[in-house]
């Protein structure tokens, strides 16, 4: 028998104002305000899958090259990040007690280590104060559609290939694939876009983009 169509997915990139008004929500109606917003800006700079925050371990943190290592279904790759979120989550790490290198980084309070829970938790808040998220069911994955849909109009298909941590075949199907794989300096070029602050392994001479399509993260900083 042949398989049932996949129904096509509603989700699509959060326009700046609505991802300000969760940020603010989170951190006024929580309980932890400081792990709400560090939750959404990784997700948002990284395009991270929820597995891929309750994996990250104290190790996976380089301060010096600005990556940390995510690892998703199976797979693991090397991230850029900014200045900013390296310290939170460093922050994070020291406030919360985590001390060893192979224990999960993001913690509750008490220290125990996040669950899924804790991701469904905040946007089931969410949905309580902010009408978008209820209306459209928004959940963590839309900050992923977000940054990833930013980055394919501004450096390409394959940089966002990269971003996502995709592997190429899934996404394009044909030989092209082979000869345009981005590079991790690529992926980091874009994130110091992104973020507006620069990144130590992005391309020589980068630094800017000139668009109309701004990214919420772009919006924060105004």
């Amino acid at each position: 028998m042949p398989k049932p169509r996949k129904v096509k997915s509603r989700r699509h990139a959060l326009s700046p104002q609505l991802y300000q008004e969760i940020v603010k929500a989170a951190v006024r109606t929580g309980h932890d305000p400081r792990l709400d917003s560090l939750l959404l800006r990784f997700h948002l700079e990284t395009a991270a899958r929820t597995g891929g925050a309750l994996s990250l371990l104290l190790e996976d943190l380089d301060p010096d090259r600005l990556l940390i290592t995510l690892r998703e279904k199976g797979t693991q790759r090397d991230q850029p990040v900014s200045r900013t979120l390296m310290l939170a989550l460093l922050d994070h790490a020291h406030e919360r007690g985590v001390r060893d290198r192979t224990s999960p980084l993001l913690r509750f309070p008490d220290g125990r280590p996040l669950t899924r829970a804790r991701h469904r938790r905040l946007w089931n808040r969410m949905r309580k104060h902010v009408k978008a998220v209820d209306e459209e069911s928004i959940s963590t994955h839309w900050l992923r559609h977000t940054t990833l849909t930013w980055v394919e109009r501004n450096f390409g298909t394959a940089v966002a290939i990269a971003y996502a941590g995709h592997s190429q075949w899934n996404l394009w199907r044909g030989s092209t694939t082979i000869y345009v794989k981005a590079s991790l300096e690529e992926v980091a070029t874009a994130l110091q876009a992104l973020t507006g602050e620069r990144h130590p392994l992005a391309l020589v001479g980068s630094w800017t983009v000139e668009t109309d399509d701004v990214h919420p993260l772009q919006e924060a900083e105004r």
